[in-house]
């Protein structure tokens, strides 16, 4: 018998026989190193991709200490999609399909209510929603959490992505204490830390697949002089054609000539200076961060203390002017499990800072040449999103769930064309895919939210 056969924990004989009919042989990396503390009801984050297997990790537990005499509700589990609530509803289903009488109810935005509402009246015994539509039924008094035994965030860093976090606030505040907590995230963000710290009791933390394997950081310096630089800029821009990328200039001047350049060029590129007013630097920031903008180009002044991760490119288009700003800069790119590369260019007069940046390296650098543009070189990228800008926010009672039930409801946008939602106290900015990006403003001007008609535009 291998250590990952799921007979190995204490499930009972129905349960172990559903496993076998669902050709569910061996525990997946997920399963093996969390199932054990979910079913002995302690509180767990795991860290997991999509596919791991996590679903089934939780539906286990939860199933194996549901009361199903019982019509009250015992597990809520908090998605950030109506399509993934449906697909982890329908999963527990699979997995419950030996335990009769369990009754799982999906409540997401997009139905109708007043069904739901009717469903609720029969009692159930899971609930798997969006923390928008849970929080609006919550709100009107048709769920009661107080016999709430298993609570689960599933994909918590995308709904924290997706501003949910107040509504995930006020979701569990409405939870017993005693109840255990599943946490699973593909990523571990300040967010999450910060939130599990207030939400969970000794957490066992698991982290498989991806995010066990430390970024990695190639760098690459490139021999060039102060005439061709801007060419290198563009050559490697569209040979690499990155996902995102930011480029670090020394000055504000420097910053902006190579925006605009890039700008001309046709790059989908915003700037970020000392120059700019707080309010266009934070939406800069925030249409880098949601996918509307692929290129930043910016200072180091600018640049300090920004929440930018997971980069794919870094490109120092002029040398830092010391070590610590060069390792900071370069220190951005890469994701779990993926090499992140960081390109500097180097000119003559970079020698001697070039000399003592050598001296913190494990070996030696010797600089290259850069190559011969390839004869086919791609155009530049567009940015798979675009932002739209809602007048109107916190103080207009606006949440992230009623951005998405609005542009969702006809079905003629879907939630993945739904990117990060941003509700601020007078404004929300939503991005969505490019090719919806007309329609969804059309639905978000014509349509009302909360009552009421709202402006909005494309940034």
């Amino acid at each position: 018998m291998s250590a990952t056969d799921f007979s190995n924990l204490p499930l009972s004989s129905e349960q172990l026989a559903t496993l076998a009919s669902l050709n569910y042989e061996q525990m997946t990396p997920v399963q093996a190193e969390s199932l054990p503390a979910i079913l002995a009801g302690e509180d767990v984050i795991a860290q997991a991709q999509t596919g791991s297997g996590k679903t089934a990790a939780f539906a286990l537990g939860l199933l194996a200490k549901l009361d199903v005499t019982d019509f009250r509700i015992q597990t809520l589990v908090l998605c950030p999609t109506r399509e993934l609530a449906e697909q982890v509803a329908e999963e527990i289903r699979r997995l419950a399909r030996s335990q009769a009488n369990i009754k799982v109810l999906t409540l997401c935005g997009g139905a109708p209510a007043r069904v739901q509402t009717q469903s609720l009246q029969h009692g159930a015994h899971v609930i798997v929603g969006t923390p928008g539509r849970v929080l609006d039924h919550l709100t009107q008094q048709r769920l009661d959490f107080s016999n709430l035994q298993t609570l689960v965030l599933d994909e918590a860093d995308r709904m924290l992505d997706m501003g949910f976090q107040e509504e995930l606030d006020s979701i569990i505040a409405a939870t017993p204490a005693s109840r255990q907590t599943l946490l699973f995230s593909a990523t571990f963000p300040a967010q999450i830390a910060s939130l599990t710290k207030a939400l969970m009791r000794s957490p066992k933390h698991v982290v498989v697949s991806d995010s066990t394997i430390e970024a990695q950081i190639e760098q690459v310096f490139y021999q060039v002089t102060d005439k061709n630089r801007e060419d290198a800029v563009i050559q490697l821009l569209l040979e690499r054609q990155p996902t995102n990328a930011i480029l670090f200039c020394n000055t504000k001047r420097a910053t902006h000539a190579l925006f605009t350049l890039l700008h001309n060029y046709g790059f989908s590129v915003q700037a970020l200076h000392g120059d700019l007013e707080q309010k266009d630097r934070e939406q800069t920031l925030l249409q880098f961060n949601n996918q509307s903008v692929r290129i930043l180009v910016a200072t180091d002044v600018a640049a300090r203390g920004l929440d930018i991760k997971a980069l794919d490119l870094v490109i120092n288009v002029e040398l830092a002017h010391d070590v610590d700003t060069h390792i900071h800069r370069v220190g951005r790119t890469g994701r779990a499990g993926e090499v992140g590369v960081a390109i500097t260019l180097l000119t003559p007069a970079d020698d001697y800072k070039f000399s003592l940046l050598q001296d913190t390296m494990p070996t030696p650098i010797q600089p290259k040449k850069l190559p011969e543009p390839a004869a086919n070189l791609q155009r530049p990228l567009p940015a798979e999103m675009t932002t739209i800008q809602i007048l109107g926010g916190k103080k207009d009672k606006l949440r992230p769930g009623d951005i998405v039930g609005a542009l969702t409801k006809s079905g003629a946008i879907d939630f993945d064309s739904v990117g990060k939602i941003t509700v601020q106290s007078n404004a929300s900015y939503v991005a969505v895919k490019k090719a919806k990006a007309k329609q969804a403003l059309a639905v978000l001007t014509q349509d009302k939210l909360k009552g009421r008609r709202f402006r909005a535009r494309l940034l």
